[in-house]
């Protein structure tokens, strides 16, 4: 074969080698064109490399428990918040549970949605939600039950709620259950009240008193520590509902979830939960409850967009 043949053909297969593979491959190539065998390249063969063990690390974060709560607060008034109890969890369950923000109302429903959450600690209507789809387990709450009341100035000639059409409510922005449980007395969407999402129930109480809203959506407790002086009147009272709880998804076995319980009601629990149970008024101790308890409550979701 002519010089020139060779040196096309030469030229082609260093390019295909350095195309196809790194200079390790190009190598073995150019190798084959010369008829020589890199043995050496062939040393670590592609079920060797799939065999490898993953890092300790990755397994153990593939192994762990996510908890996390609704986002009413900030990344870092949330890990003050639950970083503790997770910490305190892990040891009482021997596994790793980390202690997840997340983010935005939007992201935490989509998140929940796709079961991202193995330990989620929020309202009623979210965990009844989470044992009627997502196979949860309601383990603990705050033992003090939920009364949501709707209110108005004392001078107001309002009744009831249901004769407030249209009307301005500072309320929270759904889905927040006393804003749900109000909304849910209209069966008529175009009949509801407007909500002016309104953050924290002082706020929502001086934003009736102030006149900037009509009416008011806020628990009872409240309201009877807010309106010492009787600037309101209640138009509307639900039925006493459980309250916050802590809820367990399916890779929690049935024995992590019976040490959570244990550990968590356990005189050991006070320094771990004592920032959660300040800020929710809770008292020296959650209560023990289940299912059963919160069944029904998931239907104030089915006017949320994503639950149904």
């Amino acid at each position: 074969m002519p010089n020139h043949y060779l040196r096309i053909v030469f030229l082609a297969a260093v390019a295909a080698a350095a195309l196809v593979s790194p200079a390790a491959g190009a190598d073995n190539m150019l190798g084959s064109f010369f008829g020589k065998t890199d043995t050496a390249a062939k040393k670590v063969s592609l079920a060797e490399r799939r065999d490898a063990p993953a890092p300790a690390a990755a397994l153990a974060e593939s192994d762990a428990l996510f908890f996390t709560a609704a986002p009413r607060e900030t990344a870092e008034e949330g890990a003050a918040l639950y970083g503790p109890i997770a910490e305190y969890l892990a040891q009482a369950i021997g596994r790793k549970v980390v202690y997840r923000h997340p983010r935005t109302w939007g992201a935490y429903r989509t998140e929940m949605l796709n079961g991202a959450y193995d330990l989620v600690f929020d309202g009623p209507h979210f965990n009844s939600y989470r044992a009627q789809k997502l196979s949860h387990n309601i383990l603990v709450k705050i033992p003090t039950g939920h009364e949501f009341v709707a209110i108005v100035k004392k001078d107001e000639a309002f009744a009831s709620a249901r004769e407030m059409v249209g009307r301005t409510f500072c309320a929270h922005a759904p889905p927040n259950l006393g804003t749900l449980i109000l909304l849910g007395q209209f069966d008529n969407p175009a009949r509801q009240p407007m909500i002016l999402n309104t953050e924290g129930w002082d706020r929502i109480y001086d934003g009736v008193v102030s006149g900037r809203c009509t009416g008011g959506v806020l628990p009872l407790a409240n309201l009877k520590k807010l309106d010492k002086e009787g600037r309101t009147k209640i138009v509307y009272q639900a039925r006493a509902i459980p309250n916050q709880a802590l809820s367990a998804g399916p890779r929690v076995t049935a024995k992590e979830q019976a040490l959570i319980v244990e550990a968590l009601l356990a005189p050991e629990a006070a320094g771990p939960t004592e920032k959660l149970r300040a800020a929710y008024k809770v008292g020296e101790r959650l209560a023990v409850t289940s299912n059963r308890e919160y069944a029904g409550l998931a239907d104030y979701l089915k006017t949320e967009w994503g639950f149904y």
